[in-house]
């Protein structure tokens, strides 16, 4: 799969080309292999000649022609993203350390998708960080008492934050790139963490928002006018949770209201992942998992306050 890059700082400029003294005229050329490096560099700097320009990204070529920076995911990331809330809600049924496999999944497709959605990559210290932070929120719920839940996440993502600031202190970029690396690692991390409400949730709310958001985005990726394709995909989630009261302990009013409100934050996190020409790749991380990712804490707050 071919992704598609974008974003200032793509191009870091021409090819060096090879110096040294010219060849003694009638010096025969060599056709040995040490000769291949130069010729190599030779040919990549005349393609990088004027008239021989790269050809554009469709990214670069649609902000070119200053169409929208709008560009839906489609259906193969709405497949993955229904797949795998079927797969917490699934795992939610079974038991909380079954919810731990697709959940920690989710949590690291939202760490490298973010950097990804931001023009940032390769971005290993801050996706590593940011899904580090994921798991020892994980480890921290599965410690403490559901009560204390809410305590548990807000003193990870603090400990976090002081981690990426001292993250950004060390490095040697200029100020304005350190300052952007710095906001998408703490909006990485925050968002993984964020994803960690599953698993503090009721596991019947679980349930019920995981088929929720799974139909919402399929319906979302029907190719239909913007407001209808939305309406349908909110319509689908209310349903969807309807039909999973039949298999949790709440009853069908509440199911339905926590499957609306699921498909909404699917949709925002959908749209996020929609914005500034995503490439391809973008597509298949942060289109993948923002819409659960966005809809954890509705999960967890609402899913208490109805059980």
């Amino acid at each position: 799969m071919t992704d598609q890059s974008y974003g200032p700082g793509e191009f870091a400029g021409p090819l060096p080309t090879a110096t040294g003294p010219a060849p003694a005229a009638g010096t025969p050329l060599s056709t040995s292999p040490s000769t291949a490096p130069a010729d190599e560099t030779a040919h990549a700097a005349g393609s990088a000649a004027p008239g021989r320009h790269r050809p554009l990204t469709a990214a670069q070529q649609a902000r070119a022609e200053g169409r929208s920076p709008i560009i839906e995911p489609g259906p193969v990331p709405a497949a993955l993203t229904a797949v795998l809330g079927l797969l917490l809600a699934g795992a939610a049924a079974v038991d909380t350390y079954a919810l731990l496999v697709p959940l920690v999944v989710l949590q690291a497709v939202t760490a490298a998708g973010w950097f990804r959605l931001n023009g940032m990559w390769p971005a290993r210290q801050g996706i590593a960080l940011a899904f580090l932070g994921a798991l020892v929120a994980d480890g921290a719920l599965l410690a403490v008492d559901d009560s204390h839940a809410p305590v548990a996440l807000l003193a990870v993502l603090g400990v976090w934050l002081l981690l990426a600031l001292a993250l950004q202190l060390r490095s040697r970029a200029p100020a304005d790139e350190r300052i952007t690396g710095l906001m998408a690692t703490i909006v990485s991390a925050a968002l993984a963490i964020a994803a960690a409400g599953h698993l503090a949730a009721d596991r019947d709310a679980v349930t019920a928002c995981g088929i929720a958001v799974a139909a919402a985005i399929l319906l979302r990726a029907v190719p239909l006018p913007t407001v209808l394709s939305a309406l349908l995909a909110l319509a689908a989630a209310a349903a969807a949770g309807y039909a999973a009261a039949q298999v949790t302990d709440y009853g069908t009013r509440d199911a339905a209201l926590l499957g609306l409100c699921a498909g909404v934050c699917a949709l925002i996190g959908h749209r996020v992942a929609s914005y500034d020409y995503p490439s391809r790749f973008v597509h298949m991380t942060a289109g993948v998992a923002l819409p659960l990712t966005a809809a954890a804490p509705v999960v967890y707050l609402l899913g208490r306050a109805l059980g």
